[in-house]
């Protein structure tokens, strides 16, 4: 059985027009989207801004209702959980905000942004909760007397980390991660993401990795879900992905990761200008009329891509 799997979800917007307002269409956000996590692993979803993948993220969360489809976590439905069911899977599911400097409220102390889930889910003494949130500083390797400091006397890495330790102190199992890295500094970016893989491995996490960036994706997942248009274009292996791409969407995203090497850059330019090209001229080989992506089919166990 699957820890976290996702059947056919919809998330639609109704486009409103004319004198009486009428639903005159919708706007797809995520449209028909499946995919599962194992315990344990990390799921990487991946896409330009808008393609639906926060979306897909905030609808797990409850943050989000979904239009259609079925998330089934440990066996539960819980679309179709009433509020007081599902309020107890919440603890379950946390998630990480992608800017940590507006996630947490700048007005309250350390001490509060972190216990605020526990003051949801358990009834703790002024005591307790000190400790256990100093114990949780610690963890994320923050100092533990900062718990009466407020966010600006941090820095970006050290806000992430803040926020990570509020969504570790209801001892979650599935952690979903939108962008948790792109508000940081490139210098703090990979120090950040090795004590996300750390903390992974020492609570045993499971983590659905939301991002633009591929390179971060490489670092940090197992199996990745490539997103266009609120529809999964390619699924597979980290190793599917990055040394055997079949779609054009998904060789174009790799050609946009840059090489450190000066001296492969021209050589890596000049691939890009050949995918784009190779985008541009095959695009209605690959998507339908009105630029959907058709349905995934299976050319391996591990790898599923979208073809006609």
């Amino acid at each position: 059985m699957s820890f976290l799997k996702v059947n056919h979800l919809k998330v639609y917007y109704p486009v409103r027009g004319g004198f009486f307002k009428r639903v005159v269409g919708h706007v797809k956000a995520v449209d028909d989207v499946s995919f599962e996590l194992k315990e344990g692993e990390t799921f990487g979803l991946v896409g330009e801004s808008g393609c639906g993948k926060t979306t897909t993220g905030r609808v797990i969360t409850s943050l989000m209702k979904a239009t259609a489809g079925e998330i089934i976590f440990e066996g539960k439905d819980l679309t179709k959980l009433k509020h007081k069911e599902l309020y107890q899977y919440k603890k379950d599911i946390q998630m990480i905000f992608q800017d940590p400097y507006s996630s947490l409220n700048p007005r309250k102390r350390v001490l509060d942004l972190v216990a605020e889930p526990l003051r949801n889910f358990e009834k703790l003494s002024p005591q307790e909760e000190k400790r256990k949130v100093q114990d949780y500083l610690e963890k994320v390797g923050l100092n533990p007397e900062s718990i009466y400091k407020y966010p600006h006397e941090f820095s970006g890495g050290q806000r992430q980390r803040i926020g990570i330790a509020r969504a570790l102190t209801l001892k979650p199992k599935l952690i979903i991660a939108d962008e948790p890295v792109s508000a940081l500094d490139v210098s703090v970016q990979a120090q950040v993401l090795n004590f996300m893989q750390d903390i992974q491995k020492e609570f045993q996490l499971t983590y659905l990795f939301i991002s633009h960036d591929l390179g971060v994706i490489q670092h940090m997942c197992d199996r990745i879900g490539i997103m266009y248009r609120g529809r999964f274009v390619e699924q597979g292996t980290s190793e599917d992905i990055y040394n055997r791409p079949q779609h054009i969407y998904t060789k174009r995203l790799l050609s946009t990761i840059p090489d450190l090497d000066p001296e492969n850059r021209e050589k890596q330019s000049l691939l890009r200008k050949e995918v784009n090209e190779e985008y541009e001229q095959s695009y209605d080989q690959y998507f339908t009329k009105d630029g959907k992506s058709y349905d995934l089919k299976p050319i391996s166990n591990t790898h599923f891509v979208a073809l006609p």
